[in-house]
């Protein structure tokens, strides 16, 4: 499965989520689109790019 990303000089590519991932994490592309609509990077909630601590049980151990 491919993802669409527009890149940081407004061209649109598609990618593989592995490399989705390393482009977000070095700024190379300024948004992604999910089955929800367009993300924007810095303005839109990023599974596991949050600054919010969970305060819990921690159910994914054992």
């Amino acid at each position: 499965m491919l993802i669409r990303i527009q890149k940081n000089d407004k061209r649109f590519d598609m990618v593989k989520p592995d490399l989705l991932e390393e482009y977000i994490q070095t700024g190379v592309i300024r948004g992604f689109n999910r089955a929800s609509g367009w993300v924007v990077i810095g303005r839109d909630p990023i599974r596991g790019y949050s600054n919010a601590t969970y305060i819990g049980p921690e159910r994914r151990q054992g």
